[in-house]
């Protein structure tokens, strides 16, 4: 297992992080369609997760809507892993609760969400906080400071974001410079080989501001697993329950075939192409990876030891193109005088 650094903090993490999105989900509602594993499949993974190396585990307080998190903490103790061995993330912005703050970026909830996820996780600080998603509700400075102010309890080492907005990174990150706050460190987005949305503007804001990248749902939802062909699919896969994320399925169907030659030519499975492009893609730190069973995590483990070659990145890429989109194209266009 490879270990990168979080940006310029002197953190590092493996390769891979374990996402925990399968765990729980009693409930019915989308959490059942993702994954229902209970204590003793949990410890199980655990158990698997750190014996392969990989030191980086993220959840979050809505996923099964706190039993993720109560199920981590458990396996933690009962599998008695060394904190100090370990990076744990967990988030904050869904609504838990019918009770009026019981969601978003304010600095009511943003407290009130540690102490409860803390409780849940049986921890006493939070490796890695990341704010879920947008709160249009609370300004920016609020966030930036709550966040910041929450660090300075101790119960809270670092702030990453999921799901911002370029230019609302940026702005952040310049609210807490100036205000000699605490900065983000990384960013968690949607990231596949056939959804490179973050390649427009994300990527290079993150490599400018040296955030760290971490990729979620790098099979596109369980769609860039083999499972899913234009001749018919796994009625039993998450995605033919829960049809997320959005991708074009007709790019899709052509990239499980190319990854399919590339699979056979390297003797491994689709999804293991499709996490090591993932991987092997620039400012990309660490990628989460998820499972509903010890051989689908031992797979996805064993993608770290694929290498694509030069030729096999060119044959996805011909596939996956990004459009252009304006400024970028006219940004290249007008640059040229300088090469």
């Amino acid at each position: 297992m490879k270990y990168n650094y979080i940006g310029n903090t002197g953190l590092r993490v493996s390769e891979l992080c374990f996402g925990t999105m399968t765990f729980g989900g009693q409930n019915g509602g989308i959490w059942e369609n993702i994954g229902k594993l209970q204590q003793q499949e949990v410890n199980a993974m655990l158990s698997a997760v750190v014996e392969s190396g990989i030191n980086f585990i993220d959840t979050a307080n809505v996923y099964s809507f706190g039993q993720s998190e109560m199920l981590l903490g458990q396996g933690l103790v009962d599998l008695q892993i060394p904190r100090d061995e370990i990076v744990i993330a967990t988030k904050v912005l869904a609504k838990m609760n019918d009770k009026p703050n019981s969601t978003g970026l304010s600095r009511y909830h943003i407290f009130n969400s540690v102490e409860a996820s803390l409780k849940r996780l049986q921890l006493d600080y939070i490796d890695i906080l990341y704010v879920h998603g947008v709160d249009p509700a609370t300004s920016l400075e609020e966030i930036v400071r709550s966040l910041n102010d929450i660090v300075e309890t101790g119960k809270v080492r670092y702030i990453s974001i999921c799901n911002w907005p370029a230019w609302m990174v940026a702005k952040a990150q310049a609210i807490a410079e100036y205000k000699g706050y605490h900065k983000f460190i990384g960013l968690q987005y949607y990231y596949s080989a056939v959804s490179r949305d973050i390649e427009h503007e994300l990527v290079p804001m993150a490599q400018d501001h040296k955030l760290a990248i971490f990729p979620w749902s790098p099979l596109a939802g369980g769609f860039l697993t083999g499972k899913f062909t234009r001749e018919g699919e796994d009625s039993g896969s998450r995605r033919a329950n829960f049809d997320f994320p959005p991708i074009n399925k007709d790019k899709a169907y052509d990239l499980v075939e190319e990854m399919g030659r590339i699979a056979k030519d390297h003797d491994v499975t689709i999804a293991q192409v499709a996490l090591a492009w993932v991987r092997q893609q620039p400012g990309i730190t660490s990628t989460i990876i998820g499972a509903k069973t010890l051989d689908q995590l031992h797979a996805n483990i064993a993608s770290t030891e694929l290498e694509l070659n030069p030729h096999d990145l060119t044959m996805i890429d011909d596939i996956s193109p990004l459009p252009k989109q304006y400024p970028g194209w006219m940004v290249e266009r007008q640059s040229l005088y300088r090469k």
